[in-house]
């Protein structure tokens, strides 16, 4: 049995190994999706929701009884901000935690050589110091908008690091920080604040509004990482890492929620004015990750904020519904 928590020496992965990439249609799935494909993977295991549904223990099982993959990377999940999580927290604490177990159990029991989790970085305390490093994690009271999710994620980690003690099983966690790009949800209601900020300004900028309302103040910082950045690092961390410790992704680079809206306002080419809804939540102050964990193995992100909210508006202009 390896080392709780030690790092393995670089593997090149075998581009016909069975992979199943579960929640392949979602953001940090689809990404995956792209990036196994160009690297010249041949044997991804995609089965869309309505073939297996993994909040189903049997199905779960079967899927895994009859398809033996090699690695797994998990990404499905049931996300959302803060509105959503507000509004539906049994969900968020429940789908979670059933997808998860399910899924990580079964890929224990037929012989699965390594699982990839995915967390989130709100998995850390709501006043954590910042940057937040790994160590970070169950050292105070969480964030209350998103608690559920993020105790169903930290689950997550704790039952891969506990396969890894108690039967030396290859279960690695990766941390995410905010996210967006290509098949972001753009929901107006459901979705993060820079998916939903951008289409909040490209529908005012079509019908010509005079401004745009945004929720809270605009004074908490955020860090944004691009999917597909976050797609490299993981296929990166598959190949480079084996431990018993969470490994944070982030982009390192921080920006205040009224500097976004600029940036946004300014890609999406709104000429309006921004409104600041006081009256709404802030979420948390401030939410920096602390990766170099990650860049200590030699990993850093290459696409810069502007860059990528470039490429997501043309993304969003090309497939999602006008």
């Amino acid at each position: 049995m390896a080392s709780p928590d030690s790092h393995t020496d670089p593997v090149t992965l075998d581009k016909s190994a069975k992979i199943f990439v579960a929640g392949h249609r979602g953001l940090v799935g689809s990404a995956l999706v792209r990036k196994l494909t160009h690297l010249g993977f041949t044997n991804l295991l995609l089965v869309p929701h309505s073939d297996l549904d993994l909040t189903n223990q049997s199905e779960v099982e079967s899927f895994f009884s009859t398809h033996k993959p090699h690695l797994v990377i998990l990404a499905a999940a049931k996300v959302g901000g803060i509105h959503a999580n507000n509004t539906y927290p049994a969900d968020f604490i429940t789908l979670n935690l059933q997808i998860q177990t399910n899924v990580i159990t079964s890929a224990f029991r037929h012989g699965v050589q390594k699982l990839l989790f995915l967390g989130s970085s709100c998995i850390y305390p709501k006043f954590a110091p910042q940057p937040i490093s790994e160590e970070s994690l169950l050292t105070g009271p969480l964030e209350p908008t998103n608690e559920m999710y993020a105790i169903a994620k930290i689950a997550g980690i704790k039952m891969c690091q506990g396969y890894r003690v108690q039967y030396g099983w290859d279960a690695i966690s990766a941390m995410p920080t905010n996210l967006y790009g290509p098949n972001d949800n753009f929901h107006p209601e459901n979705s993060h604040v820079l998916p939903g900020m951008m289409r909040r300004f490209h529908e005012a900028k079509v019908v010509g509004r005079k401004e745009v309302v945004v929720w809270g103040t605009g004074k908490p910082l955020r860090e944004f990482l691009h999917v597909d950045d976050l797609a490299d690092a993981l296929v990166f961390l598959m190949e480079r890492y084996s431990g018993l410790g969470h490994v944070n992704v982030g982009s390192g680079v921080e920006v205040s929620i009224k500097e976004l809206a600029e940036l946004v306002k300014e890609v999406v080419g709104f000429k309006g004015e921004i409104v600041w809804d006081n009256s709404k939540p802030d979420g948390t102050p401030r939410k920096l990750m602390d990766s170099s964990k990650l860049a200590g193995m030699g990993w850093v992100p290459k696409i810069s904020l502007r860059d990528g909210l470039v490429d997501t508006y043309q993304w969003y202009l090309e497939n999602v519904k006008q």
